[in-house]
């Protein structure tokens, strides 16, 4: 038997600048890691790039004016309703800057008791104390301070983000709301932008039907070349902050990436690998209820070889069974793995290994290894990922 499965090792570079090549910087990077702590590449490797890496090499960023002037083409400059944004300092402060900037009025609806991904805005008990239902009220700037309170902090980042958010209104121009129905924005203006990222074309959808007059979402700002960078498909959905006036858009074109980085290292080893961008995980905090995926997908490109979900037996659940039957277990379970059907979906055999997307699985490992601090990994090797109980 093989007495190692998955290795992850998170690979550290140089910082990388606008215009470099980023093929040849990921393979510097893997070569010299190589060198250093003695391992090699073998067929079925994964090799993860963060997608700020990707985007940092096509200089792939927006000025806040030119967010500004594109939003006053297609909403005009007199008034403009914001639907469901997250709380964040990293992902949104700088799109409600660059909307305030350019409307006279800003009517911002929160989605409560927390937004999209599970950033709170308000204690769940005292909202059922005061008799608020999620599902049909409308709140007030007024009512929120009444109830919650005139300091109410995230619990990780220590911010009042209603306030923080009020704040970047230029002349008092930005009123906040909280509601979950985004219908409730057309009280105030029939024009729309929304600012959710999962659930962006229902949203979009109820609102049209609501009488909207104009609607377009964040994915449908800055999706062509023109005053900066651009993302023909997501606009700027997975932006994040990157100076006080400059945006970092989500990268594009990472197919030619990753398959001229695969293609790369058949050329200079033999091997097979697959290669993927990834952006934010898709997992949950368990202690703030904070889903993690911001991003409005995990990989936002990948080699083909990781299409799919992965089509597994649950060892403990075979392991229990046997021992029951009094077999020589190991080699029952191999044998078990080695005859598994195609497609596990719905059998008994396969109960709780809650399948997925690889795609969806390695970027969240690949995340949860590079971090968004100061590790400085931005490249990550993960090795063994597709091997099972079988190999050796």
């Amino acid at each position: 038997m093989k007495r190692v499965g998955v290795q992850v090792r998170g690979i550290r570079a140089p910082i990388l600048k606008a215009g470099d090549d980023l093929v040849q910087f990921v393979l510097d990077a893997l070569w010299r890691a190589m060198e250093e702590e003695g391992f090699a590449l073998r067929d079925r490797d994964v090799i993860g790039i963060t997608e700020s890496l990707v985007a940092r090499a096509q200089g792939n960023y927006v000025t806040v004016d030119a967010v500004t002037a594109e939003l006053n083409k297609k909403f005009g400059t007199d008034e403009i309703g914001v639907v469901f944004p997250l709380l964040s300092r990293n992902r949104f402060s700088m799109f409600l800057k660059a909307i305030a900037k350019g409307f006279s009025r800003v009517y911002l609806l929160l989605s409560y008791p927390a937004d999209e991904v599970g950033n709170p805005l308000m204690d769940l008990d005292r909202m059922e104390e005061a008799g608020i239902n999620p599902y049909t009220d409308l709140l007030t700037e007024d009512d929120y301070r009444r109830i919650f309170g005139e300091e109410v902090r995230h619990p990780y980042t220590g911010i009042d983000y209603v306030r923080f958010y009020k704040e970047l209104g230029v002349n008092d121009n930005i009123r906040i709301y909280f509601s979950n129905n985004p219908r409730d924005i057309l009280r105030f203006t029939k024009k729309v932008l929304t600012a959710d990222i999962h659930a962006r074309a229902r949203t979009k959808r109820i609102i049209r039907a609501a009488g909207a007059e104009v609607v377009y979402g964040l994915d449908e700002i800055c999706t062509e070349p023109g005053a900066g960078g651009y993302n023909p498909e997501y606009g700027l959905l997975g932006a994040n902050l990157a100076t006080d006036n400059k945006i970092k858009l989500f990268p594009r074109d990472g197919q030619v990436y990753v398959e001229a980085i695969q293609r790369a290292i058949k050329e200079r080893t033999g091997k097979n690998v697959e290669v993927l961008i990834y952006g934010d995980g898709a997992y949950c905090d368990p202690a703030g209820r904070i889903w993690e995926l911001a991003d409005p997908v995990v990989a936002p490109a990948f080699t083909s070889g990781l299409v799919g979900m992965p089509n597994e037996v649950k060892i403990k659940y075979l392991a229990d069974h046997l021992l029951e039957d009094g077999a020589v277990v190991e080699e029952e379970v191999k044998a078990r793995i080695r005859q598994k059907p195609a497609d596990m979906v719905g059998a008994e055999a396969s109960l709780g290994t809650t399948p997925r997307r690889i795609t969806d699985l390695l970027g969240s490992l690949c995340d949860l290894t590079s971090g968004s601090g100061d590790k400085g990994t931005p490249i990550v090797l993960v090795q063994g990922y597709f091997e099972d109980y079988t190999a050796e």
